[in-house]
């Protein structure tokens, strides 16, 4: 039986008006939590292949993508990967997922522990449902809900502080680009973001380079050109630090990644997987793109 008939199972028929039922401690998330959080202590960097689902998907349908992805990657252990489902079923899907290795993240986090922050969800109730990775400044939330780089660094330190591998999003805008100011745009975002984060705490960081003006467009930035921005990434970040912590820090690329362009993309030297938005709701384009980066 999948992965996904079981959870439905065990979460739809247990009655959902009656009771919730939270999610063992178990060995596998234990194991999950302390592999997110360890250095990747080698010059080649594992891959790391997140699905952001953004706000799509219902309960069943969830259930069985992430099912379909966590029987897959199962036979697979040459990357990383995390899936992010709406906030409302991060603890159906961490029943679905919660004894394999994919990791279960969630889209944003509040940086207060708690108050009348209503709408917003902190690091503790994350903790509880079993989360191990947040995404922290994603271009919709800069740009659509207003996000400033203040408000992006407190969620980058409560994250990091609580224990998360967290995934701080970066990108320009079209306007930005044709201008010639992609580097300062991404280079700023990188730094205020990376304000106040030490050393050690970079061990649990990635950077993810999405050009706004990619996402969910069909377009992407070629291979060259992407490469080009994570090169300078990684050179801001070793001038901010030191050569291991550039040289272990793990940058993926977002943008309309799909099936037919992700072995491409993670050829570069310094693309190490992929934050997939659209192809991450289909199990068989994800799953296409988690092994390309395996052979990558």
């Amino acid at each position: 039986m999948s992965a996904a008939l079981v959870g439905i199972n065990g979460f739809l028929h247990e009655g959902l008006k009656k009771r919730i039922v939270l999610a063992d401690v178990s060995k596998s998330r234990e194991i999950r939590r302390f592999l997110v959080s360890l250095p990747i202590l080698m010059t080649k960097r594992t891959p790391i292949i997140g699905g952001n689902w953004k706000m799509n998907t219902d309960l069943e349908s969830g259930m069985l993508l992430a099912g379909a992805v966590a029987d897959q990657f199962d036979s697979c252990d040459c990357c990383d990967v995390v899936i992010y489902p709406p906030f409302l079923y991060l603890q159906a899907v961490d029943s679905v997922i919660g004894q394999s290795m994919v990791s279960l993240g969630a889209q944003d986090i509040w940086h207060a522990s708690n108050g009348a922050f209503t709408g917003e969800i902190s690091a503790d109730m994350l903790k509880e449902i079993g989360v191990t990775s947040v995404l922290v400044g994603h271009s919709e939330r800069r740009h659509v809900l207003g996000e400033s780089e203040v408000l992006i660094a407190k969620k980058m330190k409560t994250s990091l502080a609580s224990g998360f591998q967290t995934v701080l999003c970066v990108g320009e805008t079209l306007e930005e680009r044709e201008s010639g100011n992609t580097l300062s745009v991404v280079l700023g975002q990188v730094t205020s973001g990376l304000e106040g984060v030490s050393a050690s705490q970079m061990e649990s960081v990635i950077i993810a380079y999405e050009p706004v003006w990619a996402i969910g467009t069909g377009k992407t930035a070629s291979p060259e050109d992407a490469q080009s921005v994570h090169k300078e990434i990684r050179e801001c970040v070793r001038g901010l630090y030191d050569e291991i912590v550039a040289d272990t820090l793990r940058i993926q690329y977002g943008g309309s990644v799909k099936p037919d362009n992700a072995a491409e993309l993670f050829a570069s030297p310094d693309i190490d997987g992929a934050l997939v938005g659209g192809a991450s709701l289909s199990a068989d384009s994800f799953n296409a793109i988690v092994a390309a980066s395996c052979k990558s």
